[in-house]
């Protein structure tokens, strides 16, 4: 009884709960009536066969004949009797063995089943919870930043508006807060005002305002971090409370036009923390491929640092005993003349002249187009959907998957070829392709 009260104050605080419960009693109270019109018409008709029973016994007759029970210790001796009896055991096959269990089950036992999902899905944090991020979506982006956030014992919470989504999450061992995203009042329950990190990363950058809006309506302190789809939507994110926001696609676009590794070997600034530079550079077709770290002494010579270099997409520390091959590529830091210096080394290495191909011209294609152009590089682009190309000298429509497209393209002499359709499956196939048209 401790336990039920409770689950039917629960049940009854929400206004469709309370509707479906009172249908449930509106049937009961039609079946309860139901059941005293067969009691009362037994009455008659056993008096009509002149046989008298108690009230109790008509009840009794009715319910056992409408649940089909039919104990048989009681029955009519008249025509009349035994087509009474047909008519209300019939209805109570529709009543009580079809109408009654639906009924009970939608308008009781699912509401009442969905509260209790809801009680043990958490709806708040505790009051003193501080110092945790917040995240607002639950896509790629979230799923990499809380194996992040549990790597290095941050807690965290995300935010789930459907409760079905939420009990599977928390029932995988998530931490997880049920509440509507555009509601001021799931922020406060986030504890948002002593958070340290609000995440808004949803793919639409429309959600993403409202979202930062909304969490600055609650509170000023926490800095929140958005993704952005369009560059017309950074500006309006940081109007709607953004510290900072993030063009992924931008951002990706970008680093693999830094990886092309038939241009320049030149280093590229890809962030700063006060005087310090953080660069990326190839190594292919320079004189430090085959060279360890403490062989090419770049920090004696030019005052750069290695901290770390990526070898086929993943990253490693630098060592001194690290060897630089042609795929390889660094990561420098250092001032702004170290940067320089290293560049200097490198003007003198070969520079292919061909264009890069660019299979793809979505925002992360196009991204790195412009990346491209602002090295200097030329590039060429394929793009299957007419629609999307802007630039028809540049970008060649068809299938990268046909070798003729991709000859048209300039396959066979381009330095590099980036991937950057939306579809992993196709990327696959494509990467596989490529390099055998380019030998073909």
């Amino acid at each position: 009884m401790k336990t039920l009260i409770p689950h039917l104050f629960y049940l009854l605080k929400h206004r469709p709960n309370r509707i479906k419960v009172v249908s449930l009693l509106r049937f009961l109270g039609f079946l309860s009536a139901l059941v005293t019109l067969y009691s009362v018409l037994f009455h008659l008709i056993m008096a009509w066969e002149g046989r008298q029973h108690s009230w109790v016994t008509g009840f009794y007759w009715t319910l056992t004949v409408m649940s089909t029970l039919g104990f048989g210790d009681i029955t009519f001796a008249s025509d009349l009797g035994r087509i009474f009896s047909s008519i209300v055991l019939l209805s109570g096959i529709v009543m009580l063995l079809v109408v009654f269990p639906f009924t009970f089950i939608e308008f009781f036992y699912a509401p009442w089943m969905r509260a209790q999902a809801e009680a043990r899905t958490p709806s708040q944090l505790p009051p003193d919870t501080s110092g945790h991020v917040i995240l607002t979506a639950r896509d790629a982006v979230a799923s990499a930043l809380i194996d992040r956030l549990v790597k290095y014992q941050y807690p965290y919470v995300q935010l789930v508006p459907d409760l079905d989504e939420a009990l599977r999450l928390y029932e995988m061992g998530y931490r997880v807060l049920v509440g509507d995203l555009d509601n001021p009042e799931t922020y406060r329950r986030a504890r948002a005002e002593k958070a340290l990190l609000v995440a808004v990363t949803a793919t639409s950058d429309r959600l993403n305002t409202n979202v930062a809006f909304t969490v600055r309506e609650v509170t000023e302190k926490p800095p929140i971090i958005a993704t952005a789809s369009q560059q017309v939507s950074v500006d309006i994110l940081h109007l709607a409370g953004c510290n900072h926001v993030l063009q992924l696609s931008e951002m990706m676009g970008q680093a693999l036009a830094r990886r092309v590794s038939g241009g320049d070997a030149l280093a590229h600034v890809i962030g700063q923390f006060d005087a310090l530079r953080i660069a990326e550079a190839t190594v292919s077709n320079t004189a430090l491929v085959g060279k360890t770290l403490r062989e090419a002494e770049l920090r004696q010579r030019i005052g750069i640092i290695v901290p770390g270099v990526w070898e086929r997409g993943q990253f490693m520390i630098a060592r001194p005993d690290t060897r630089m091959m042609p795929g390889t590529v660094l990561v420098l830091a250092g001032s702004e003349e170290a940067i320089v210096r290293y560049n200097e080394l490198q003007q003198d290495q070969p520079v292919s002249t061909a264009p890069v191909l660019i299979i793809g011209s979505g925002r992360v294609g196009q991204a790195a187009g412009r990346a491209l152009a602002e090295r200097g590089l030329s590039y060429r682009g394929v793009e299957i959907n007419p629609a999307r190309i802007c630039d028809p000298e540049t970008w060649v429509v068809g299938d990268a998957a046909n070798l003729e497209v991709l000859e048209r393209a300039g396959i066979r002499a381009t330095p590099a070829v980036l991937v950057t359709t939306h579809d992993d499956d196709t990327n696959i196939y494509l990467t596989i392709v490529a390099p055998c048209a380019s030998a073909a």
